[in-house]
């Protein structure tokens, strides 16, 4: 006999990346990465794929699995599956979207509940167990997980703050993909003491001004280009940022603004996509009795 579960988590953009100080601040956008997954009795192997990448890495989500198994004391085998719409290894959470998408789904097939936190643990435990995190990046999967903003203390994985903003968003997500374990952390540490700065704006409500020092910083650090943030800057926005170890940048708009900065990071001259979203506020959940991928 199977038993079958399925959920969602999503995607995030960062306000303040935790990489320097274990500190960090995202916001969860309208983006989701599905789960499913189905688990027979009796010890055995979990299988992984991802829909659409048979070469991907599924390390995580393998982990993950065993992971919340290991937590009920289960003796089971099975698989798991994830489809998403948000772009792989681009700063946009994909992979803390894809545990949390996880931890529920086998949940679901297990027919357990877990305190929420517990549950966003176990992914960040999963990321730094087959290392495709520095921190675990706590901050992004509480976004992912429970929608809203956040801010959160990665170390102590402690949630700080969470509120809710109605606001649209505007990525730039090129096709170059940035692997967050192979971010240089030494140039990160570096900037500790103004990316503190940022996060105290953060922890104040000042998400704008803490995303757009957090970008100039990172970028500086990491090397990446601040051109699409001056662009940003010159229409009119008031919060643009590397999300995350890049390439993606994300920036909040409204109505006059997103035209404009629409049309001048598609002359870039970068390859890659513009993707239009908005703050989600509510939480990841379990799709009970929703199909298959």
């Amino acid at each position: 006999m199977s038993y079958t579960g399925h959920a969602y988590a999503l995607g995030a953009g960062t306000i303040v990346n935790a990489i320097a100080t274990w500190k960090g601040s995202a916001f969860a956008v309208d983006l989701k990465t599905f789960a499913d997954v189905e688990l027979c009795g009796g010890k055995g192997c979990i299988d992984a794929s991802i829909e659409g990448l048979p070469d991907a890495d599924t390390r995580l989500i393998k982990r993950t699995v065993e992971l919340v198994l290991q937590h009920f004391n289960a003796d089971m085998h099975g698989s798991v599956k994830t489809k998403s719409e948000i772009p792989l290894a681009s700063g946009l959470k994909s992979s803390s979207a894809a545990a949390n998408a996880t931890v529920l789904a086998t949940l679901d097939a297990l027919g357990e509940e877990m305190d929420p936190l517990d549950a966003v643990k176990i992914g960040v435990q999963a990321a730094l167990d087959v290392g495709v995190s520095i921190t675990g990046a706590f901050d992004d999967a509480c976004a992912s997980f429970f929608g809203g903003i956040v801010v959160t203390d990665n170390k102590l994985k402690e949630l700080e703050h969470r509120d809710e903003k109605e606001k649209d968003i505007l990525i730039f997500a090129p096709d170059k993909k940035s692997f967050s374990a192979a971010t240089n952390v030494a140039r990160s540490r570096s900037i500790a003491p103004w990316v503190d700065m940022a996060y105290k704006m953060a922890l104040e409500g000042n998400y704008e001004e803490a995303m757009t020092l957090n970008g100039f910083l990172y970028c500086g650090a990491l090397g990446f280009d601040t051109e699409p943030m001056m662009r940003a800057l010159e229409v009119g926005v008031k919060g643009v940022t590397l999300s995350g170890t890049g390439p993606s940048y994300v920036a909040f708009v409204d109505s006059a603004s997103e035209p404009k900065l629409r049309e001048s990071w598609s002359q870039l001259g970068i390859s890659g996509s513009l993707i239009s979203t908005k703050i989600y506020n509510k939480r990841a959940k379990k799709l009970t009795g929703w199909d298959k991928i």
